[in-house]
């Protein structure tokens, strides 16, 4: 489970008031809420790695008498740069994600599968519990499929890989000091 202590250590307001729910005054029962997500949400997170997107979020809320399971499914498109030739790549996203979240004394998020919010929280906002999720689909590298990338930055790519190769190969023509050489032998009969 993402930690969401950052998250709630500062106050939300304005830009993620539609994420809000109100836990205390929900009925028992089920409730649904759907979130269009585009590029501007994950600005306003500040993501580092998501661009654009293009997502919908399908939230279910099944209160019982003193907690709340929420089960979050995520599907659609997020736009990352590529890190070989840095042009914009489309990444599907098709994710879920289920939590309890519980009342108690303080905020709590040790547990996988519970989340405990303090008791004087009247609501509860979801779109860190979102952004989370959705970034927990980047991969650590992304690279478009071979082939894809930018022709010109792909060509810049095996030149400067190339210059590497050839200073990596006069290096390994440099003559060894002879003392070093004699150390080596050490080394290798241990």
């Amino acid at each position: 489970m993402p930690n969401f202590a950052k998250f709630f250590s500062r106050q939300i307001v304005g830009k993620f008031s539609e994420f809000k729910i109100a836990l205390k005054s929900m009925p028992i029962g089920t409730h649904e809420f759907e979130y269009q997500l585009d590029g501007q949400f994950f600005k306003e997170m500040e993501s580092a790695d998501i661009h654009d997107a293009s997502l919908t979020v399908n939230l279910t809320v099944n209160r019982k008498s003193d907690f709340y399971e929420m089960a979050f499914v995520i599907n659609g498109e997020i736009t990352l740069l590529c890190d070989r030739c840095l042009d914009e790549m489309a990444l599907d996203v098709d994710t879920e994600y289920d939590i309890v979240v519980k009342y108690g004394d303080a905020y709590n998020d040790e547990s996988d599968e519970v989340l405990i919010i303090p008791e004087s929280d009247n609501y509860f906002n979801v779109a860190h519990l979102i952004y989370d999720t959705v970034s927990l689909e980047v991969p650590m590298t992304h690279v478009h499929e071979e082939g894809d990338c930018n022709e010109d930055m792909s060509e810049m790519l095996r030149q400067h890989s190339a210059s590497e190769a050839n200073d990596q190969q006069d290096e390994d023509e440099t003559p060894i000091d002879p003392r070093w050489s004699e150390l080596k032998k050490l080394t290798e009969n241990n």
